[in-house]
This record gives structure tokens, C-alpha cells and sequence, in this order.
């Protein structure tokens, strides 16, 4: 056994595989499993392997045993066909032999790879009949699965019945829960780990930082820094970048700069162009430009690089630089995308020039796509050009596009024309087709914890302070020329209506409770899931001034941050 050994780690081609199976065969050991099911792992999983070679083999043998089994289904698992591991692992569980433990551990990484979310619940089914199901391994494994596929009650159900918990399982639901949409709970897991003294890893602090992104939760995205710096985990490249991210999508966009002028030594081109995004969405288009021509002196600037420097474009109203470095792209020998092309169609919709957005999509040599679209037909609300957003509506129609924004632009553009029966018919045809707009909400971090609100909401247990305050913050703004933007009401009802429509946005309800629940002069940040009024953008500015504060929201695309009456994307958003 020892010899045969040897001569697998020897192989280091396919015709070494070759010879020594025909060594097997002459000499009769190709029968005894266990020199037969090493040939078939060494062959199936290594680099110097074939897995097509090592299937030939598998299926010529009449009575393969379970680790004979194993080894193509790990082999499966680990190659650019997963799925085949899964189908293999099927047939096995209907076969003579009983899969083991590693089998449906390699079956379930398959899964996780396939994100093949069915066919993981069927093997845990198996786990249990077979009775794996306390192997904490597999455990491990079936976590990792339905984290990934995003089946995270049933990951943190896993979870929660492991009786021996690793940091890798920590890790596997912290990530699931951060990429899943639930990052409250990412957090908490990662604050009950500090809690039970167990030491965190660049993988558990990553997706912590992605949660406190999400949610903007700058204070909560400081203390994972902290930790960060105190666990030396600051010398991982990667950590650094998602620090940078995080500082930026909280508002922080100074101490972003600060830790990535604080690494030198270890910068790479993701951590270049993550700080010209950070610069971008907030504004700061000049910066932007002078990171990217820094850049060129120390590393390659790739596609990535210029689509973040041409939205720092877009949101800072640099017209012209951003139609020349487009331009350029191809000389430099980078073949612009579809991204880059939405860049450019946003930023000539955002400065007005409708008709060159529209001709740069028509004649574009790859084909358009929806949000090309859609990125028209938004232009065209702000714009209100009626003819062109019923061009765009009508080519979103073609390409099956189901998304409720397109119809809530093209109703925003009749009604801001007053054209009420063109907008009942569009909102005849949402609710024929069960298309419902998605509803605003803000949220707001106050004492380390994560406040939600949503248009003209009772639910708060504090929402009659709420309310209060912001009669007194409407009377404190008219005295310095507050008139309210009815405008942005598109709906055909009187004018108290429209004001009382508009006094509370989920946006204004954050502010007004940021301004009752923090210290006074302190900083009130806040996070809005959708594109904020202009109504919203005016009180918030007047807001800023008369109570002394600095103010920053993030909406969908961008930040804007609000002092003394003004705001940082000089009112071009």
C-alpha cells in the first residue's frame, strides 16, 4: 500500500494515471478498493489529474464501493460542473451502497457552489436518516449552504442547534445575513461573538463592515474598525478596502481618504478605484479626477477605474470631462460596457441634453439594455419631456422590463403636465399587471440602534414627539422663506393636501427625530432606499441652517451632505 502511495505522488500526467492503473490491473490490486479508490481520488481532484479520465475508469467498474463513489463526486465538486457532484450523489442514494458522511459533505459543497438550494434540503434530509446530523463538520457544511443560498432561517436553524460552534460557522451565517438583506442580524452575531470572547478573523470582520455599509451604522462601522487596528487585521489589503467602503457608504468620506492614505505599502488597483467611487458618490468629482491621475503614475487603471471616475463625473456635473475620458477609453485599448455607456447616457440626461443621451443609446454598438432606459426616462421626469419618456416607457414595454419605477417615472412625467388622465391610465395598467411601487423608507442610527421609517409613520413608539417637532421645525423654516415644493405631490388633490403630503417623507421623519434624539450640534446622518425629493432636499437644507447642524443622507445613488443651508451636491442631483 505504502509503494502504491508513492507512486501517486509521483503522477504527475495522464499517462502516469494510465500506466499505473494497467500496474494495478496486471497485478490484481486494481480489485481490492482500497488502491483502487486512491487512483480514482489522485486522478479526479489533483492538479496533475484528469477528472474526465478518472469517470471512464469509475464507470467501468461493476460494483463500486461508496469511496469509489466519493472520489468522482468530490472530483464533481471541485470542477466547473458541480452540479454533476449533486446528480451523482443522487444516484448513489439510490444505489445498493449507503453514502457516508464525506459523501454528503462533498454533495453539499456542490450545493454551495451550484447554490442548488433544493437539492441541499433533500440531503439534509439524508443527514438525518443516515444519522449525520450532529457531525459537526456537515453541520458546518449545511450552514454554509443555506447561507449562500439564501435560505437563512434555515441557516441560523442550523446554526442555533449546533452544540459545537467554530469561527468558521460564525463567519458562514455573519456573511449570509450580510449579503441576504439582513444586516441588523450580521451585526448582532458579530457583537455576540465579542461578547462570548471569541476572536474574530478578516473573513467575520468583512461581513460585518458590509453590514455596517448597508445600514450606514457609522458608530457601530468605527468599533469593527477599532477592532480591526487592535487584531492587527489592518495589514489585510482586502480588510482595508472594505474599510474604505464602509467609512464612505456612512458618510465618513474623510476618514475613508485616511485609511487609504494610511497604506503605502499595500494598496492594489481595487483599493484605487474603491476610493474614486467613494469620491463619487459623494460628490467630490474633482478629487475623483485627481486620485485617477495619480493612479496612472502606480497602477494599471482597468474598466472598473473608469466607470467610477466617470460617476464622479455624473454626480458632480462634469459634462465635458466625462464625454473626453469616455472618448479615450478606446485608444487606451479598454472596450467601454454597458456600465460605461449608462454613465455617459446619465450624465448627459442629468445635464439636460436629452437628445445626445438618446442618440448615444441608439447607436451604440452593443445592444441597450433596461436601465439604459430607464436612465432616459428619468432625465425625461426632470426634464419633463413628455414625447421622449413615452419612446423610453414604450422600449421598456418591449424589452418585458416589470419594473415599478418605469411606471411611477412615466405617471411623475403626465402628472407634472397635469395630464391626470394619462396617469390614471398608467396606474390602470400597474395594478392590471399586480405591479406595486416600492415603498420609501429612511433610516437613522441613534445610540447604536437602527431606527426605520416610512412615508407619513405612526408606527415609532415616539412618533407623537415626532410630529410635534416637526410642526415646530415647518413654522421655524417659513420664517426664513420655506414655501412648499407641491410640485413633487403628483396627485390631483388640493393644495393642504399636497403640503401635508409632503411634511412627512420617511426622510424629514428621520431628520426631525435625529434632531430630538442626539446632542445638540452633533452630526445626523441618514440612509433613504429611494432617490430624495426635491421638496425633501429644500426643508433639509433650511433645516441645516437653522439648527446648526451637519446633515447627510444617502439615497440610492448618492450622498448629500447639508450645511449651513447648503448642500455638497450644489443642488445637481
Amino acid at each position: 500500500m505504502a509503494s502504491i502511495d508513492f507512486l501517486l505522488q509521483k503522477c504527475k500526467s495522464l499517462s502516469h494515471y494510465k500506466q499505473l492503473q494497467a500496474h494495478l490491473i496486471i497485478t490484481g490490486l486494481f480489485r481490492l478498493y482500497t488502491y483502487r479508490s486512491n487512483l480514482l481520488n489522485t486522478c479526479a481532484t489533483s492538479a496533475s489529474g484528469n477528472l474526465h479520465y478518472a469517470v471512464a475508469i469509475f464507470r467501468k467498474i461493476p460494483l463500486p464501493t461508496t469511496n469509489d463513489w466519493n472520489a468522482i463526486i468530490r472530483g464533481f465538486a471541485h470542477s466547473e460542473k458541480p452540479t454533476n457532484a449533486i446528480s451523482l450523489y443522487l444516484d448513489l442514494s439510490r444505489a445498493p451502497q449507503n453514502p457516508d458522511a464525506l459523501t454528503c459533505s462533498f454533495a453539499l459543497k456542490a450545493c454551495a457552489r451550484s447554490l442548488a438550494r433544493v437539492e441541499a434540503t433533500q440531503i439534509h434530509s439524508h443527514l438525518i436518516r443516515f444519522g449525520f446530523e450532529l457531525d459537526f463538520l456537515l453541520q458546518t457544511t449545511l450552514l454554509d449552504v443555506y447561507a449562500k443560498t439564501g435560505d437563512l432561517d434555515s441557516a441560523r436553524k442550523v446554526f442555533d442547534e449546533m452544540r459545537v460552534k467554530d469561527i468558521v460557522s460564525w463567519n458562514a451565517l455573519i456573511s449570509g445575513f450580510a449579503q441576504g438583506n439582513r444586516p441588523n442580524e450580521a451585526l448582532n452575531l458579530f457583537k455576540r461573538m465579542g461578547l462570548l470572547n471569541m476572536k474574530a478573523n478578516d473573513v467575520t470582520v468583512l461581513g460585518a463592515l458590509s453590514a455596517c455599509s448597508q445600514l450606514g451604522a457609522a458608530k457601530e462601522g468605527e468599533k469593527v474598525y477599532e477592532y480591526i487596528k487592535k487584531q492587527k487585521l489592518d495589514s489585510n489589503t482586502q480588510v482595508c478596502n472594505s474599510v474604505i467602503d464602509m467609512f464612505a457608504k456612512c458618510g465618513s468620506i474623510d476618514k475613508a481618504y485616511h485609511v487609504f492614505k494610511s497604506m503605502p505599502s499595500t494598496k492594489c488597483s481595487i483599493t484605487w478605484n474603491t476610493m474614486i467611487m467613494a469620491f463619487a458618490i459623494h460628490g467630490n468629482g474633482f478629487q475623483a479626477i485627481e486620485l485617477f491621475e495619480l493612479m496612472d503614475r502606480e497602477f494599471f487603471r482597468d474598466n472598473i477605474t473608469y466607470l467610477a471616475v466617470l460617476s464622479a463625473c455624473n454626480h458632480s456635473g462634469l459634462v465635458d470631462f466625462g464625454l473626453n475620458l469616455f472618448n479615450s477609453m478606446k485608444t487606451i485599448g479598454i472596450e467601454p460596457n454597458i456600465k460605461h455607456y449608462g454613465c455617459v447616457v446619465d450624465l448627459l440626461g442629468r445635464a439636460g441634453r436629452l437628445n445626445e443621451a438618446f442618440e448615444i443609446v441608439n447607436s451604440m454598438p452593443i445592444p441597450s439594455d433596461i436601465v439604459l432606459w430607464q436612465t432616459i426616462l428619468g432625465a425625461c421626469k426632470t426634464y419633463s419631456n413628455v414625447d421622449l419618456a413615452e419612446e423610453a416607457s414604450k422600449r421598456l414595454l418591449e424589452m418585458n422590463s416589470k419594473n415599478c419605477g418605469d411606471y411611477v417615472l412615466l405617471s411623475n412625467v403626465y402628472a407634472g403636465q397635469e395630464r391626470w388622465g394619462d396617469v390614471g391610465r398608467v396606474r390602470e395598467s400597474m395594478k392590471n399587471k399586480d405591479i406595486r411601487k416600492v415603498p420609501g423608507f429612511s433610516y437613522i442610527e441613534v445610540n447604536g440602534t437602527i431606527h426605520k421609517f416610512i412615508n407619513g409613520d405612526r408606527v415609532h413608539r415616539e412618533w407623537k414627539e415626532i410630529y410635534g417637532k416637526m410642526e415646530e421645525v415647518r413654522n421655524r423654516i417659513r420664517e426664513h422663506g420655506y414655501e412648499p415644493e407641491i410640485k413633487y405631490v403628483l396627485h390631483d388633490i388640493g393644495y393642504e393636501e399636497k403640503e401635508n403630503a409632503l411634511c412627512y417623507h420617511s426622510e424629514k421623519l428621520a431628520v426631525v427625530y435625529g434632531l430630538i434624539s442626539t446632542i445638540e450640534g452633533s452630526e445626523i446622518q441618514v440612509i433613504k432606499n429611494l432617490r430624495i425629493c426635491g421638496d425633501c432636499h429644500v426643508v433639509i437644507k433650511l433645516i441645516s441652517r437653522v439648527y446648526e447642524r451637519v446633515i447627510v443622507v444617502r439615497d440610492r445613488t448618492r450622498f448629500h451632505r447639508f450645511k449651513d443651508g447648503a448642500c455638497s451636491c450644489k443642488d445637481y442631483w
